[in-house]
C-alpha cells in the first residue's frame, strides 16, 4: 500500500503542471487546459460515488474488470478476459480501457488492445483521446505505437487543444521532436480555443527547456502573439509565477508593460498573483508598476486587498504612486484598512502616504475603520495626524461615523485625538520628545498603574456625585465641543446614563491632561469649582495634597 502511495506521488509529481504549491485541485482544476487531464494525473476518477461507471446503461462486470486490469497493467487478466469482453466499453466519463492503459504508460496492454483492434480515436467527455494522453505523459514508444495504428494525428480535445500542446504543457521535448521531425507534423503549431499556440502554453506552465527548442531557429515557433484574451506568452507566465519561463522571455524578447483587453500589464497580472519573485524579476527589467487597467486599477491596489506586506514595501521601492486611486477613488490605504492589514497599514503610513483621500462615497480611510470598528487601525491612522474634520457624502465625520456604529472606544478615541492636537497646535514650541519620554502617545483605553487612583475619584465623581447635567457643565468649562458631546451621549440611554457619560467624558480629559504633562488633580479641581461643586472641589484637593506629602516622605 505504502509503494502504491508513493507511485501516485511520484506520477503525480512528474507532470510541470502539478507541481507541489498546485496539488489542490481546487486551485489547478480552474485551468481549462488541465481539466481534461486530472482523473488520469491522480489516478482515480473524479465521481467517486459510482467509481466512475455509468448508472444508467450498465458496464458489464467483466468490462469493469476489463478496464481495471488495463489501468494496472495486468496483461495475464486481459488475455484471461478473451477476445469476448467489449475492449471499446465506456464508462461514465467515456473513457475506455485504452484511455487508461496509455494514460499509465502501460506499453504491453496498450499493444494488445491495438492488437485486438481497440477504436484509437474515441474521445472522453473532455475531448480528450489516446493521442492527446500519450504525448500529455510523455510516452514516445505508445505514441509511436498509436501512430503506427492509424490514429488521428491532428485531433482536437474540447478545448481546442492537439497532442503538440499536450507535449508543449509538460514539457516533452522528445515528443515535440517526434511530432515536427519524423511526423513532419508542423502544421499542428496553431491556436487553442484560448487563442494560446504551443510556445504560449509552454511559457504558461514554466517549461523551459520546451521554450528553448521552440524558439531555435530549425523550429521557429516562438511568438508573443496575444490570445484571444489579449495575453502574451509573457502574461501567461507572470500570471502562473514562471519565474524561469519569464527571465527567459524577458532576455530574448523586447517586451515590457504591454497591456492585454482588460489593460492588464505583465506586471500587474504577477502582482495579482502575488509572485513576488516574478514581480522582482520584471521590476529589475523596467516594467513600469504605474500603468492603470481599464477599471482604473493599479498593481498596488489588488496587493494591499490581499495583504501581501512584502510586495507592497517591494513596489513602493520602485516607485509605485502610493496615493493612486481606481474607479472607486479608493487608495491603497483604503484598501488595506477595509481588509484589516495591519503589517500593511503600517508600511503606507511609514511611506507616508496620504491619509486624507476620500473615495466615492467621500470616506477617508479613518471612516472605514470607525465604520467596521477596528481599534488598532484607527490608532494608527490616528497617529497620523489625519484630518479629522473631513465628511462623507451623508455629512458624517468619523467621529459621527464611529458614534452611529455605537463603537464607544472609536468614538473616545477620536475625541481623544481631537483634543490632542488642537493642543498640540496651539503649543508647537513643546516638542515630543518632552511629552512622551516616558510613555508613548496611544489613545486607546488607559489601564496604568500611575492613573489608576485618579481613575477611580473619576469614575465617583460620576456615579456618586454628579448631577445630571453636571457633566455636560464639566465638559463645557473644558471645551469640549457641541460634535463632541453629542457623539458621546449617543451611547447609552436611559435615565441614568449620565453617569456613564460623565464618567467617560472625564476619561476623555484625562487622556489630554496626561498626555501635555499637565496636572490633573488642579485641573479637576478648578473645574468642579467652575461648576458650582465647590465641597466635592475641595474634598479632592485635599485628598492630592495629602498624596503629595505621602510621595515626599517616601522619597
Amino acid at each position: 500500500m505504502e509503494r502504491r502511495a508513493q507511485a501516485l506521488r511520484d506520477r503525480i509529481l512528474q507532470s510541470p503542471v502539478l507541481k507541489t504549491e498546485n496539488l489542490n485541485p481546487k486551485k489547478w482544476l480552474k485551468s481549462q487546459q488541465v481539466k481534461g487531464f486530472t482523473d488520469f494525473v491522480l489516478q482515480r476518477d473524479a465521481d467517486e460515488d459510482n467509481s466512475g461507471y455509468d448508472n444508467v446503461e450498465m458496464l458489464l462486470d467483466v468490462e469493469k474488470e476489463y478496464i481495471e486490469a488495463a489501468k494496472r497493467n495486468d496483461l495475464a487478466t486481459i488475455k484471461q478476459l478473451g477476445k469476448g469482453v467489449n475492449i471499446n466499453a465506456k464508462n461514465v466519463h467515456h473513457r475506455t480501457a485504452l484511455h487508461y492503459a496509455v494514460a499509465h504508460k502501460n506499453v504491453e496492454v496498450v499493444d494488445l488492445l491495438l492488437r485486438r483492434r481497440a477504436k484509437l480515436d474515441l474521445q472522453d467527455k473532455h475531448g480528450v483521446t489516446a493521442i492527446h494522453l500519450a504525448a500529455w505523459f510523455g510516452s514516445l514508444e505508445i505514441l509511436k505505437l498509436l501512430v503506427q495504428a492509424g490514429a488521428d494525428q491532428s485531433v482536437l480535445n474540447n478545448e481546442g487543444m492537439n497532442m503538440m500542446h499536450c507535449a508543449a504543457i509538460n514539457n516533452h521535448t522528445e515528443i515535440m521532436s517526434y511530432i515536427i521531425n519524423d511526423l513532419q507534423m508542423k502544421e499542428l503549431d496553431k491556436e487553442d480555443q484560448r487563442g494560446n499556440r504551443p510556445f504560449a502554453a509552454a511559457a504558461e506552465h514554466g517549461c523551459v527547456a520546451m521554450m528553448h527548442m521552440l524558439m531555435e531557429e530549425q523550429y521557429n515557433m516562438a511568438t508573443m502573439e496575444p490570445n484571444l484574451s489579449g495575453d502574451t506568452p509573457l502574461h501567461l507566465a507572470a500570471r502562473s509565477g514562471q519565474m524561469e519561463a519569464l527571465q527567459l522571455l524577458l532576455d530574448s524578447f523586447d517586451v515590457r508593460d504591454e497591456v492585454n483587453h482588460a489593460g492588464q500589464t505583465v506586471l500587474y497580472l504577477a502582482a495579482v498573483e502575488t509572485h513576488e519573485d516574478c514581480v522582482q524579476v520584471l521590476l529589475s527589467a523596467g516594467c513600469d508598476p504605474n500603468i492603470p487597467t481599464i477599471a482604473n486599477t493599479f498593481p498596488l491596489h489588488p496587493i494591499n486587498q490581499r495583504g501581501h506586506t512584502q510586495l507592497v514595501k517591494l513596489l513602493i521601492g520602485n516607485g509605485a504612486h502610493i496615493n493612486a486611486q481606481d474607479q472607486h477613488q479608493r487608495s491603497p490605504l483604503h484598501l488595506a484598512v477595509k481588509n484589516c492589514h495591519l503589517p500593511v497599514i503600517h508600511t503606507l503610513l511609514e511611506s507616508e502616504c496620504n491619509v486624507n483621500l476620500t473615495d466615492h462615497m467621500g470616506q477617508t480611510p479613518l471612516h472605514i475603520a470607525a465604520e467596521f470598528g477596528r481599534v488598532d487601525v484607527v490608532e494608527m491612522i490616528l497617529k497620523a495626524d489625519v484630518a479629522l474634520e473631513i465628511k462623507d457624502k451623508q455629512g458624517k465625520t468619523a467621529l459621527g461615523v464611529a458614534a452611529r456604529a455605537d463603537a464607544v472606544v472609536i468614538v473616545d478615541m477620536i475625541i481623544k485625538a481631537e483634543r490632542y492636537f488642537t493642543w498640540r497646535k496651539q503649543n508647537n514650541h513643546v516638542p515630543d520628545g518632552f511629552l512622551h519620554n516616558e510613555f508613548p502617545l496611544t489613545f486607546k483605553l488607559d489601564h496604568r498603574m500611575d492613573t489608576k487612583e485618579i481613575r477611580t475619584t473619576i469614575w465617583n465623581l460620576a456615579y456618586k456625585s454628579f448631577k445630571r447635567n453636571d457633566w455636560k457643565k464639566l465638559a463645557e468649562h473644558w471645551t469640549f465641543t457641541e460634535e463632541q458631546v453629542a457623539a458621546i451621549e449617543e451611547q447609552w440611554t436611559g435615565p441614568q446614563s449620565y453617569q456613564e457619560h460623565g464618567n467617560r467624558m472625564m476619561l476623555i480629559w484625562l487622556h489630554g491632561a496626561t498626555s501635555t504633562q499637565r496636572s490633573p488633580a488642579k485641573e479637576l479641581y478648578e473645574g468642579l469649582l467652575s461648576i458650582g461643586n465647590k465641597k466635592v472641589a475641595e474634598k479632592i484637593r485635599m485628598e492630592a495634597n495629602e498624596d503629595e506629602m505621602r510621595r515626599c516622605i517616601i522619597s
